[in-house]
């Protein structure tokens, strides 16, 4: 699924380590947002039915996160995206060297986005809830908001990724 987010978004190779990352990333993302949700709001780990839903609960369907991940990968391409291929000394290839690199950006940026509650509570809405939640398009602009906010940048469905400065 390529798709072009800026005029210059041409580094097909990383993209295409996003895309092979994604499921796995996702999957992590959604425990790691579980784990630290029980931490804060049942740090006794008392088994609750609120608890067992949110422990129990395991990612099938990648579709509501697959927006905010797109949104964050082409965030990462602007901003880490050269057209031009470097030589890689280590032996690894191109694709392996994106791939390591885009996991250590992903895992860095969702930690600091799970130091927020909205944020933690924009991906459970978006996972462990759904079926409950008819609002899934306030959790997806919620957690776009976070995109904003870190980067200075927003999605915009016709222009793409426009750089915009927050007050």
């Amino acid at each position: 699924m390529i798709r072009k987010f800026f005029p210059l978004d041409k580094n097909y190779l990383l993209e295409q380590a996003q895309l092979d990352t994604r499921q796995h990333l996702l999957v992590q993302l959604v425990e790691k947002v579980k784990s630290i949700h029980l931490l804060k709001h049942n740090p006794l780990g008392l088994e609750d039915d609120f608890t067992l839903i949110v422990k129990r609960f395991q990612l099938k369907n990648l579709k509501p996160l697959e927006s905010f991940y797109q949104n964050l990968a082409g965030v990462y391409r602007y901003k880490h995206g050269q057209n031009q291929l470097e030589f890689v000394w280590d032996g690894r290839e191109h694709i392996d060297k994106y791939k390591t690199e885009w996991e250590s950006a992903f895992v860095n940026w969702t930690n600091h986005f799970c130091t927020h509650e909205l944020f933690l509570q924009a991906v459970l809405d978006l996972t462990v809830f759904l079926p409950e939640n008819r609002q899934a398009v306030l959790a997806e602009n919620k957690m776009n908001h976070f995109i904003l906010q870190r980067f200075e940048m927003r999605m915009h469905k016709s222009k793409g990724l426009v750089a915009m400065r927050v007050a």
